[in-house]
């Protein structure tokens, strides 16, 4: 048998910024056993006066853009300046173990080993109940820990950007020149939720390129924010060669100077409603798969639908009728 979780010493320790409390913690709140569910419960309970004072910001784009490498530059320039830094990775999950497949501590070599910063791949469980569910729990595990800085990767999957929009202050999207991406992030809806747009690996060799593809992704925006609205500025950087980076952290300011206090009181109570019904739909979802009910007939009807004997809309009503008996 597992023994209990000690709550009180995991409190104590991420009070004083002891990594090893702040991985446990981690596991903790991402885990989806019921006792586990319940200690973590009574664990952000303690936890929540002490959060809520770090910035929070998303960082997305398509495979290949260098998000990790962007990341690893302006978490090392934010921990030069002082600054605690958390990076929250949100990983397509093992389909056998659940766990994370991207492992961004080898892609972040140099941030990883910096006492100042704390890297955790956060698995999205295969929902993105899942994701809300770990990756928001695990934000402000770091915020009570001291962290000054969280930032949230995204893997760049359409829907997983939508829902890491909806837990951050400000949303980074980063994109390539000679890619068409910004048509694609039109299409995506992507640039509709970005606050702050780079396009990134503006070398010196292909700085002018990243330029014009800057200049038309502008001319893009003014198209979808109206007037009187936050117009995301677009920049162009390098996490390589760190060149703009600090430039894309200053817009990130920029654009909480915008919100205001009251703004980002206003933008975090909402993200919290949502967080909430998150919260509600991915404890439905593990009833389900807890049901005996379900269990019962699960087999049954998952023969019948292969078969073609049984529709979807019927087989789905059977479920729930036995999960409701």
């Amino acid at each position: 048998m597992a023994r209990p979780v000690d709550v009180a010493a995991l409190v104590s320790g991420i009070r004083d910024g002891r990594r090893a409390s702040v991985s446990q913690a981690i596991t903790l709140v991402e885990s989806s056993r019921p006792e586990h569910r319940s200690a973590a419960r009574e664990l952000l309970a303690e936890l929540t006066p002490l959060t809520g004072g770090a910035v929070r910001v998303g960082v997305s784009g398509v495979p290949g853009v260098g998000k990790s490498t962007f990341i690893e530059s302006l978490g090392l320039s934010l921990t030069r300046a002082g600054k605690k830094v958390g990076v929250l990775a949100v990983d397509p999950s093992s389909v056998r173990t659940g766990g994370s497949v991207l492992g961004d501590k080898t892609r972040m070599a140099q941030l990883s080993i910096d006492p100042q910063s704390f890297i955790r791949p956060s698995p999205s469980a295969g929902t993105l109940g899942g994701v809300a569910r770990a990756t928001t729990q695990a934000m402000s595990v770091l915020e009570a820990a001291g962290y000054d800085v969280v930032l949230v990767e995204t893997v760049g999957v359409g829907q997983s950007e939508i829902t890491v929009a909806g837990m951050v202050d400000t949303f980074v999207f980063l994109t390539l020149a000679r890619t068409g991406d910004q048509l694609q992030g039109i299409k995506k809806g992507i640039l509709e939720i970005a606050d702050v747009i780079a396009v990134n690996k503006a070398d010196q060799d292909h700085e002018g390129e990243a330029r014009a593809a800057a200049r038309e992704l502008a001319g893009a925006l003014r198209l979808v924010h109206g007037k009187g609205e936050w117009a995301p500025p677009v920049v162009t950087c390098s996490g390589l060669t760190d060149v703009g980076v600090d430039d894309v952290w200053q817009r990130v300011l920029d654009h909480r100077q915008h919100l205001g206090e009251d703004g980002l009181a206003h933008k975090r109570a909402g993200q919290q409603l949502e967080f909430t019904w998150a919260l509600v739909r991915d404890e439905l979802d593990q009833r389900l798969k807890r049901s005996p009910g379900v269990a019962a007939i699960r087999d049954e009807v998952r023969a019948q639908v292969l078969a073609g004997e049984l529709a979807a809309p019927a087989a789905a009503d059977r479920i729930l009728a036995a999960y409701d008996g």
